[in-house]
């Protein structure tokens, strides 16, 4: 077998074990969750898995990992195709936590990062707040709406800090936007979330 042959084999095996710890994370929670476990679900020796990953936390990081990515890619374009530079500001800043709130939030990843952070993971990782993750994107282009004279502060990143707390935390510290029927519950808050920010800042 060639040298390309064995690394598709090797990054196929890769997958199916980063595919089998995730169901079995989300399944079964950190605690519960053996590397044998792993192995058998994604068909592979348990030697396989500590070659890939080295142990449990490593491969719990790199799933938390493979979901944040996902989710950032979300809310990267989101911001990009909202939050315009042209824009009117409460229409586009609507737009954007609407958007982030029915396809992010309500999907797979979202519910399982919710899953694969809670309280037995080793680390409680939190997506928003990573160097380049969503969080950091936003401050950025509050930042550009601060230049441009669109909002008034003399600390954006504070003022970043706000609209998240009055749209996405308290609407996720309130409601389940997974649930059946909570999305006009959900708007509720993003609206007034969003005119609560442009009251202060604007």
């Amino acid at each position: 077998m060639d040298v390309a042959a064995r690394r598709g084999r090797s990054e196929k095996k890769r997958l199916a074990i980063l595919d089998a710890a995730r169901r079995l994370f989300v399944q079964d929670g950190y605690e519960l969750t053996s590397v044998d476990a792993i192995a058998a679900r994604a068909g592979v020796s348990k030697r396989t898995v500590y070659d890939h990953f080295g142990d449990k936390e490593r491969i719990h990081s790199a799933v938390l990992e493979q979901v944040t990515e996902t989710l950032t890619a979300s809310v990267q374009a989101a911001l990009e195709d909202e939050l315009t530079g042209d824009c009117d500001v409460r229409a586009a800043l609507l737009a954007f936590v609407r958007r982030v709130a029915t396809e992010a939030l309500p999907s797979s990843d979202y519910v399982d990062f919710r899953l694969l952070t809670t309280s037995g993971s080793p680390r409680r990782r939190n997506f928003r707040s990573t160097s380049g993750g969503p969080k950091e994107m936003f401050i950025r282009r509050i930042e550009e709406f601060v230049a441009a004279g669109a909002l008034r502060t003399e600390h954006p990143r504070r003022a970043a800090e706000h609209f998240i707390a009055l749209t996405f935390h308290l609407a996720l510290d309130t409601l389940d936007p997974t649930e059946s029927g909570a999305w006009d519950a959900v708007d509720e808050v993003l609206v007034d979330g969003v005119d609560a920010f442009l009251r202060a800042y604007r």
